[in-house]
């Protein structure tokens, strides 16, 4: 049988191919008809539902605004109040499409705001003009203009997004609000929110402490707020921990060091928003939760006390010689007084201080902040607008004589001499090549022969040079300034105090400056006895009661607890030692016992106490100044507080520096006893 085809093809082969392009042609056909369905419904989606559906996406697109809470108090030791905030009521406009309407100009072209924009939002700044005319309080010294109003609304989104509320007033009085919101149709998109307006006492108590606030739209330089600028911006961040940029926030001090704790949590109105940006209803709100209070360990009756005596000794200096002169360029002085056996404060002062009220404003004045600049910040802890003498002299001063009992002790643990060796003080000690260069003892005096309790008693720089500053250099010769730089920093000179205070300085070891020294042994010999070396009231005041206590050095504690805003306790703060340093107790013993300079402020002090007075030089203006220091801690034995005073250009620091010590240890005393029982009615003594 013959087979019909193409030579070499069979019957099969010939079905299946057939098979085969009727599938293809069915697939594309198939293909073909579902792309015309696709493409009519694409072309009815974008012609016919195009408007709802963009209406419906428009309406589900949400937006939060944070709802600020109640800043939390900053309280004394006493609970007294050194910053807090009060309710205060404020008037915000949440715009609507009808105020923002722009339609295009024939003539030019561009966008612009409609008759109908224009009229409507003239009518609603002349109506709000006349209520704070008619309503606000008569004693306001300026009440909002219309221009300003027109400001506050930012109609062109320069400040905030078109959803966000517009801050129109703060303070607003009763009769305003009743009006306002009594007639509340006849003002679209008002509402009436509660805030806080930060206050401090006006006692003026340790304010460069306590620090101040400012609007938080002022604070892209600060490192804490660039980090919460940049979490504000990450996926899926709490609304809740969201700032607004009209947000008074902590700046300085314990307020910035603070801040998390005391701002709270804000709330937050969810709004959903066209697609002009602009809000249309409120679809949920959370309410703000009241931010935490902080008790600071600082007692506000001594640290007054301690704030007056400084006011009244610089005024003394000015009229009353000291060394056959007046002080009239001692223009300000610093103190610290710190528990030995708990770290805590009780007393921190800057003197001059200021009415930290003034930054209760949302922008401080170019005038207000020319009289504060000098002074607004901490000097017991920096010496950046902390503070000048007469002569340009900052917080930040070598520390004189007080240096001498860590002097003794780094000599007795270096093994350079014992307790029981002696020095013959001729009043003068040499060092250099051939002993081309000399220090002398203050004003010259020939001390004899002395034990190293009594170099410290006697003040004497020959013991410190040729005991400890020129052996330490012949012991370690180049490595020597690094050697003496570990045992200052071990209590705590150098080192940050931890104390957590923003802005915080650690000191400047400029002895490891060997060449402005002229040399290490220079370096060496001038450190021994406190000619280098520049350091804040705070660590000096860290480093005595590291004396006190025999090598402990405790973390200075401001802030004793904190407590939510029901007034239970959320946190507790307790002595914390940051590091030890042993030596043999007879060290110790001799230290303790060589802190026993005479000190006539104290004349009649009814505890036994030890101390050293210090007279650090320093050049400023072409001429050497003498600044006062003081260090002390009682009682002697059992010590319960270490007080560290400075007082730049004022002189010896018996002279200057201690009756302010003296004024504070008895305000301590009154309050809580250096020995354990206060003596509150008792007279605090009032001589110079």
């Amino acid at each position: 049988m013959k087979w019909f085809g193409r030579p070499g093809s069979r019957p099969d082969d010939q079905v299946t191919r057939n098979s085969v392009s009727l599938r293809i042609n069915l697939f594309f056909f198939g293909t073909f008809f579902i792309f015309v369905i696709i493409m009519i419904r694409l072309a009815g989606l974008q012609f016919v539902e195009g408007a709802e559906l963009t209406e419906t996406e428009s309406s589900r697109e949400t937006k939060d605004v944070p709802l600020a809470a109640i800043r939390g108090n900053i309280l004394a030791a006493g609970g007294e109040k050194l910053a807090y905030s009060t309710p205060v009521q404020s008037l915000y406009i949440t715009l609507t499409q009808e105020y923002t309407a722009r339609a295009k100009n024939k003539d030019t072209g561009l966008l612009e705001y409609t008759a109908e924009a224009k009229a409507l939002t003239a009518s609603l700044v002349d109506r709000l003009a006349s209520v704070f005319e008619q309503y606000g309080d008569p004693a306001a010294a300026k009440k909002p203009a219309k221009e300003e109003i027109l400001a506050s609304l930012d109609l062109d989104y320069k400040k905030s997004p078109g959803y966000m509320p517009r801050k129109i007033k703060t303070g607003l009085t009763l009769e305003e609000v009743a009006h306002l919101l009594e007639n509340r149709e006849r003002y679209p998109g008002i509402a009436v929110v509660e805030e806080s307006l930060r206050h401090y006492d006006k006692d003026t108590v340790a304010v460069q402490t306590v620090g101040f606030t400012k609007l938080f739209k002022f604070t892209e330089d600060y490192n804490l707020y660039k980090n919460i600028r940049h979490a504000m911006k990450q996926t899926g961040a709490d609304p809740g921990l969201s700032y607004r940029e009209d947000e008074f926030v902590g700046i300085y001090g314990l307020e910035q060091q603070y801040q998390r704790e005391l701002r709270g949590k804000n709330g937050y109105l969810t709004l959903s928003v066209n697609a002009q940006n602009m809000a249309r209803e409120v679809v949920a709100t959370v309410p703000p939760v009241k931010g935490h209070d902080i008790w600071t360990t600082i007692n506000k009756k001594v640290q007054m006390q301690t704030e007056q005596a400084i006011a009244d000794q610089l005024t003394w200096l000015h009229h009353n010689p000291v060394q056959g002169k007046t002080h009239t360029a001692a223009l300000t002085g610093y103190a610290v007084a710190m528990e030995v056996d708990t770290g805590n404060v009780v007393a921190m002062a800057n003197m001059p201080d200021y009415d930290t009220n003034v930054w209760n404003t949302e922008r401080l004045e170019p005038e207000v902040y020319e009289k504060i600049e000098d002074f607004y910040r901490n000097g017991t802890i920096t010496q950046i607008s902390s503070g000048v003498s007469g002569n340009g002299l900052p917080s930040l001063i070598y520390l004189g004589s007080t240096i001498k009992p860590l002097s003794v002790l780094i000599g007795l643990n270096e093994g350079l001499f014992t307790t029981s060796d002696t020095y013959q003080d001729k009043g003068i000690a040499y060092f250099g090549k051939n002993d081309s260069s000399s220090v002398r003892n203050s004003s010259g005096h020939v001390l004899g022969k002395l034990s190293p309790a009594e170099a410290i008693q006697e003040s004497s720089n020959a013991f410190m040079i040729d005991m400890i500053g020129n052996p330490l250099y012949k012991k370690y010769q180049g490595d020597s300034v690094r050697v003496w730089d570990k045992y200052l920093k071990d209590f705590g000179l150098g080192v940050s105090t931890q104390s957590g205070l923003p802005g915080e300085s650690a000191g400047v070891a400029d002895y490891l400056d060997t060449e402005s020294a002229g040399s290490v042994q220079s370096a060496m010999v001038y450190a021994s006895f406190g000619q280098k070396g520049k350091y804040t009231a705070l660590q000096l005041a860290q480093y005595t009661a590291m004396l006190a206590n025999e090598g402990k050095r405790l973390k200075p504690q401001l802030v004793s607890r904190i407590t939510d805003a029901e007034g239970n306790t959320v946190k507790e703060f307790g002595p914390e030692v940051l590091n030890t340093v042993s030596f043999a107790p007879s060290y110790w013993k001799e230290v303790k016992r060589g802190m026993n300079t005479a000190v006539k402020a104290f004349d009649g002090f009814p505890y036994d106490f030890a101390r050293k007075t210090g007279t650090s030089e320093m050049e400023a203006y072409g001429a050497i100044r003498d600044n006062g220091v003081f260090i002390a801690y009682a009682p002697r034995e059992n010590p319960k507080l270490a007080v560290a005073v400075i007082i730049p250009e004022g002189g010896f620091g018996a002279l200057s520096a201690a009756p302010v010590a003296r004024k504070i240890f008895e305000a301590y005393d009154a309050e809580y006893g250096l020995d354990g029982i206060p003596k509150k009615n008792v007279r605090v003594s009032t001589a110079d």
